[in-house]
């Protein structure tokens, strides 16, 4: 069952920008001097579902593996840092007002939590163990996941992490480690995804037992715009991902076409 008032995007105002390289794998880019996170006009839409689910079920979209308490600390302190300063947003030492209008206290005590409920991203931190080949997923903020479930993937390297996913080889997983162990303080990297969708809920978890389905057909879009970028104390890898969800009515050319095309 859908939801009967989806929460939805409009079309970007710059779609090429976002989807020119859509879908390849790893299909990198530099951040360059755009926003790391973005503020979107369905904001507090998605805000209210994300302070739902992180106040509902915390356990299903937070956690921190033991010995990542300084690397996720340390995330949210950037994360902070990074949305002072934007105009929608006053960080003061105890809580932040938010744009809609929410002032979220800063429990430091719960770094992931209180990231999750400042930005639309969802935040997932890579950490390389001494001596280990892969980076391992180490603490996350996951209130939008695609098919995949935060119980699963905390603790896992990466290419356990990608199992289900076919096109996600030996080959494209080391390439996705040189590309993690060369993300560098300061010079985020990113990539989108695009595909169509016949659910437009933004909180779809499922089991790695349970099939998974083929994205094709569905009067909605769902794209990832996925963010990479390393965090200077401790060196974590931070992987953001805002998610949207448009109708396929509204996607503007050649994308509509594209994904009509090909189902």
């Amino acid at each position: 069952m859908t939801l009967a008032s989806p929460i939805l995007n409009a079309a970007p105002a710059d779609p090429e920008t976002l989807w020119s390289k859509a879908n390849g794998l790893p299909g990198i880019s530099p951040l360059g001097d755009a926003p790391w996170f973005w503020v979107l006009e369905n904001y507090a839409a998605q805000m209210a579902e994300r302070e739902r689910l992180i106040g509902e079920t915390p356990g299903l979209v937070t956690g921190v593996c033991p010995g990542a308490e300084e690397a996720a600390a340390e995330l949210l302190e950037t994360v902070l840092e990074t949305v002072a300063a934007h105009p929608g947003f006053r960080v003061g030492a105890a809580e932040a007002e938010c744009p809609d209008g929410r002032v979220v206290a800063i429990d430091r005590e719960s770094p992931m939590a209180t990231a999750g409920r400042l930005v639309q991203e969802d935040l997932c931190l890579m950490q390389r163990p001494d001596g280990a080949q892969e980076h391992v997923l180490t603490a996350a903020a996951l209130c939008f996941p695609a098919n995949w479930t935060l119980a699963e993937k905390l603790g896992r390297p990466m290419l356990r992490i990608h199992k289900p996913v076919d096109a996600y080889d030996d080959g494209v997983a080391k390439r996705v480690q040189r590309l993690l162990d060369g993300v560098q303080p300061g010079r985020a990297i990113w990539r989108a995804n695009l595909h169509r969708a016949q659910d437009p809920r933004l909180f779809q978890p499922q089991a790695e037992k349970d099939k998974w389905p083929r994205r094709t057909g569905g009067d909605y879009v769902r794209s990832e715009r996925q963010v990479l970028t390393r965090l200077p104390a401790s060196r974590g890898v931070v992987f953001s991902i805002h998610t949207l969800v448009l109708r396929l009515a509204d996607m503007p050319e050649p994308w509509r076409s594209s994904l009509q095309a090909h189902g």
